[in-house]
């Protein structure tokens, strides 16, 4: 097992360049179960998720090729319908093949989730839907087992934004029978993205980056050739990261478009954030400033940015309170940026932080992807020697972030435990 050990206090300086986006690559390669013939893909980033999903569509009997970030992927004679838990327990993502292989192959059979680190993810919103839809389903020794002739169109309401159950039942309801209709439908980018790469396909949607998105299903979808986006999340992890080293950062293939919640907040915090012709310049500076943030689904602040940001608010001048409002357990990294030094303290859904002039390094343990990356971000900005343990988390979904972060200036390395 790997750690990464972290020589705090280096200003981070240069230019970084943002590989694809994780999520967008996982619904994209379970979309490649919907035709018959090679889909390519390219830019797909190397990280532990996206072997995971490459284990499971080879389990279930897709072909895959692979060249370097390109990832072409083929599904003709399956001889799997299923997730099995072994998969689905390491990533919950998993539970995306289950639209495809039921609006292409009639049936499906994918391991319930169960408990997750930072709270209960169900996928019930995703079962109600595809009964709407004409699937006659049964839960069996911990899977759910569905079944269609084919699946009919429906008006479907989320009483959640879900951005799996959004994205699993629209490509079930692009090879469907009818209009199926999305109310409360998740507005994420990468919503938007497989919209955009099923409609290549040859699908019918409409309304994706809204809240109600309309698919009117077709008989047969064919093979795509399609770049993948890049990766939000990472963009803003380097951006916090270059406020909380007071450093000056050219983000190349930044997406800014979809980083504006955060952009703001930096920019509340004193940070300059400026778009340039060949990316982003994340400028940090000796004061930080707190703020206050609250994670909303998108286009508000981005849950998956809470933890770096707090790491930031931990060395900020004044009081700031984070408000979680999107998973129920996403605090977890406060105890080990305690270690470090952090003044936080929890109430309910808020994590209120006082801020310090500065804080220690520590060893400290990874609880899950984004907590790693705050803990890696605590470590650039402490004083000290910081060593985080269990970072195959990190390698969820962050690609070679020790080689990038050691390029503009970090003294970081990984090393085996």
């Amino acid at each position: 097992m790997d750690k990464i050990i972290i020589e705090g206090g280096n200003r981070l300086v240069g230019e970084v360049e943002i590989s694809g986006a994780k999520n967008s690559a996982l619904a994209l390669l379970s979309a490649g179960l919907l035709t018959d013939d090679w889909n390519t893909f390219h830019n797909i980033p190397k990280l532990k998720d996206i072997d995971t999903i490459k284990t499971l569509l080879l389990h279930i009997g897709a072909e895959i090729e692979e060249d370097g970030n390109t990832l072409k992927i083929r599904t003709r004679n399956p001889e799997n319908l299923e997730a099995p838990y072994e998969m689905v327990k390491t990533m919950r993502a998993s539970a995306l093949v289950l639209g495809p292989l039921l609006a292409r192959f009639k049936m499906a059979r994918v391991s319930l989730p169960g408990g997750c680190a930072i709270g209960a993810r169900p996928i019930n919103l995703h079962l109600m839907a595809l009964e709407k839809m004409g699937a006659d389903i049964k839960i069996e020794k911990g899977y759910v087992i569905t079944k269609a002739e084919r699946l009919k169109g429906a008006r479907i309401y989320f009483d959640i934004s879900t951005v799996t159950g959004t994205e699993n039942i629209m490509m079930a309801a692009a090879l469907a029978d009818g209009v199926t209709v999305l109310e409360n439908a998740a507005c994420e980018p990468e919503v938007s993205e497989l919209a955009n790469v099923l409609n290549k396909m040859g699908a019918c949607i409409k309304g994706s980056g809204t809240d109600c998105i309309t698919i009117e299903g077709v008989e047969r979808l064919k093979p795509v050739i399609h770049t993948v986006m890049p990766d939000r999340i990472e963009a803003g992890t380097f951006m916090v990261a270059s406020g909380m080293t007071k450093g000056d950062i050219l983000i190349e293939n930044c997406p800014i478009q979809h980083l504006e919640a955060l952009a703001t907040k930096l920019r509340e915090t004193g940070m300059e954030i400026e778009i340039e012709n060949n990316g982003v310049r994340a400028t940090g500076h000796s004061l930080i400033k707190s703020v206050d943030v609250k994670t909303l689904p998108y286009p508000g602040f981005p849950t998956d940015m809470q933890a770096q940001m707090m790491a930031m608010m931990c060395i900020a001048n004044g009081l700031s309170v984070m408000t979680e409002t999107v998973f129920e357990n996403r605090f977890m990294h406060v105890s080990e940026l305690r270690r470090m030094g952090a003044n936080i303290r929890i109430e309910g859904r808020n994590a209120i932080i006082e801020g310090r002039p500065f804080i220690s390094g520590a060893p400290v343990m990874a609880t899950d992807l984004r907590a790693s990356a705050s803990l890696v971000l605590a470590g650039l900005a402490a004083e000290g020697i910081t060593e985080v343990s269990r970072v195959y988390h990190l390698d969820r979904g962050y690609e070679r972030i020790e080689e990038k972060l050691a390029k503009l200036g970090a003294n970081i390395k990984r090393v085996k435990e």
